[in-house]
């Protein structure tokens, strides 16, 4: 929503990143991770006005990084002003509380900051009952009195047992509050289980696209279309909401492609955990859609953590084809459509921004569908014709009418196949005891 003209935006806050690097990270430095949690902060609002990392064996468990490079920060907060100091880990409530008595700033942690992005993000009623399910776990077990205002939203006198805190009053209005999210939560799960199973009646092939933030998924799901349903932007977690679409693959084919939200390194647990109906489409998926910055130096590390995740989900091994995008970055021929796009071991090279590779792009999708078809050879009586007609819409099959049912030989679909196979079981018993 617009700001008013008489009402002045408040200043961006000053951040100052810092990092320690115990090397348990594969291919990823310090370094690396503060300049990506650099671009968290800059999308959250922030002004990054300086960094620092230490390496050490661990953490420290008082101060995060050791005492004397934190008294170090006093200097660096009166050299650049900055009034909000971001840590590229997850901060104990100890080593939050710390750092503030010392700087006298506010202290987050990358997965604080993370929360909220996706708070500024998320537009729809699902997305923001997600998000305060994650907010709220993640602010739980580091409550303080700063949440004592919490209490008034309680219902004010009797609402408090003899003898009882405010900030264990606090706690339970949380508690009370994450066990009602977690409840409409589940409601939005049924929902969408509701509607994939509608869309397996329909048998209609599902394709649910993955990556790392800012990979350019929501951009290829546009090209895909042919229209932008998707508002793509160059910024990280610009994508919340799930969004499908129907797109054609050539030659009658037809699958629902979901756009889902993108992942990144050292994704809060949270997060995974209250999106988990949303990402929940993956695992209802045929296929998975992988989207791959090209580009980015780093999209192996991405991969990883693209997988690790997937891995979480339940969807790791999931068929799946590869769209290195961005190709245009990298190679003239994908600017201009000079050269068809390379296929490589069910991997393409595709510019969403230019549609280089897109066709070759659904033609791999495609041929992955088709490969997971199975065999059939079965006989169904002439009354299950609405089947037939399904069996014909969506398989590569031969129909041979004899005298008393029907023949169907040929590929199809696996759900469609388990249905087949019922209905041909129906049809023998009923011809048993008709003799």
């Amino acid at each position: 929503m617009p700001r008013p003209p008489h009402e002045v935006a408040p200043p961006a806050e000053k951040a100052f990143l810092i990092a320690v690097d115990t090397g348990d990270d594969p291919g990823w430095t310090a370094e690396d991770s503060l300049a990506e949690l650099a671009s968290l902060a800059t999308t959250a609002g922030a002004e990054v006005v300086g960094a620092e990392w230490q390496n050490r064996r661990h953490a420290d468990p008082n101060w995060y990084i050791g005492k004397g490079k934190a008294e170090e920060l006093v200097a660096a907060k009166n050299e650049t002003g900055f009034d909000l100091l971001i840590a590229d880990d997850e901060l104990s409530p100890a080593q939050q509380k710390s750092l503030e008595n010392l700087l006298k700033v506010k202290v987050i942690d990358r997965s604080r900051l993370i929360l909220d992005i996706f708070a500024q993000h998320a537009r729809t009623h699902e997305g923001r009952l997600q998000v305060e399910l994650a907010q709220l776990e993640y602010q739980l077990p580091r409550l303080t009195r700063l949440w004592t205002h919490l209490s008034r939203t309680g219902g004010g006198i009797g609402t408090r047992g003899p003898g009882e805190s405010q900030l264990e009053t606090d706690r339970r209005i949380i508690r009370e509050r994450i066990k009602r999210l977690r409840e409409r939560v589940e409601q939005v799960r049924q929902q969408r289980a509701t509607a994939s199973r509608s869309r397996d009646r329909r048998l209609v092939p599902t394709v649910s696209i993955v990556g790392y933030t800012n990979a350019g998924k929501s951009s290829l799901l546009n090209a895909l279309v042919g229209s932008e349903v998707v508002r793509a932007e160059d910024r990280l977690f610009a994508t919340l909401d799930p969004t499908s679409r129907q797109v054609k693959l050539g030659e009658g084919q037809t699958v629902i492609v979901t756009d889902t939200v993108g992942f990144i390194h050292k994704l809060p647990h949270q997060l995974v955990d209250a999106f988990r109906a949303t990402l929940e489409e993956v695992t209802r998926a045929d296929v998975l859609l992988e989207v791959v910055d090209a580009a980015d130096p780093h999209f192996p590390e991405h991969r990883v953590t693209v997988q690790t995740v997937l891995d979480e989900l339940g969807a790791g091994d999931k068929p799946r084809v590869v769209a290195f995008n961005k190709a245009d970055l990298l190679d003239r021929s994908a600017r201009n459509g000079e050269t068809p796009a390379p296929i490589i071991a069910g991997a393409v090279l595709v510019s969403a921004r230019t549609g280089y590779g897109l066709e070759a792009l659904k033609a791999e999708i495609a041929a992955l569908l088709a490969s997971l078809w199975v065999e059939v050879d079965v006989a169904l009586p002439y009354t299950a014709g609405e089947l037939l007609a399904r069996v014909r819409e969506r398989g590569t099959v031969e129909l041979d009418y004899r005298a008393r049912d029907v023949r169907v030989h040929g590929r199809i679909a696996p759900s469609l196949a388990g249905e087949l196979e019922a209905a041909a079981a129906s049809w023998r018993e009923s011809l048993r005891d008709g003799q």
